[in-house]
């Protein structure tokens, strides 16, 4: 990580996701790329892992936020627990539940639900099931892909890096 801050790590991730979102579009993965790019970490099976989360799962929007799994599938591949120790007698998976919830604390804080769904009505004035092709459009023509989702996915990219820094999970 370097020299680089708390402050500015949480600042690179809102940024490319904001950036990333835009030019390349999928939540999930690109909330991923954010905080890897920003993290300097890379995990191309999570990337992978993240195709299908985009508009609430499979385009579906009735499922979680992809930003917010995207994000949480980068939080559990960093202090989750491993195959190896599935026992976990330390615990570990009970540290990475309780770093989720702030994480999801933040999303009902800015948007008041973590269901993609809730969060279009909440900044587009209503729901688009964007497997349609129709509702795809009018999803798009309505500034979700220009403004409002790179918002979510550059906000849930700092805030999950502002988390990890204050668990001391990464550099400061």
């Amino acid at each position: 990580m370097g020299k680089t801050t708390k402050t500015g790590m949480a600042k690179k991730a809102y940024q490319l996701g904001k950036q990333y979102e835009k030019t390349y579009r999928g939540c999930g993965q690109c909330v991923v790329a954010a905080l890897q790019d920003a993290l300097q970490i890379e995990n191309q099976e999570i990337f992978k892992a993240a195709t299908a989360l985009a508009g609430g799962t499979g385009l579906a929007a009735d499922n979680g936020c992809g930003a917010y799994i995207g994000a949480t599938l980068v939080l559990s591949s960093i202090i989750g627990r491993e195959r190896d120790n599935f026992a976990d007698p330390k615990g570990i998976r009970f540290k990475t539940h309780q770093l989720a919830r702030q994480f999801r604390e933040k999303f009902i804080q800015e948007y008041g639900s973590v269901i993609c769904r809730d969060i279009q009505n909440k900044l587009l004035g209503r729901y688009y099931y964007l497997a349609d092709p129709q509702e795809y459009e009018k999803f798009h023509n309505a500034g979700a892909h220009d403004v409002h989702c790179p918002e979510v996915v550059g906000k849930a990219a700092k805030w999950m890096v502002e988390i990890l820094s204050e668990a001391s999970l990464i550099a400061k």
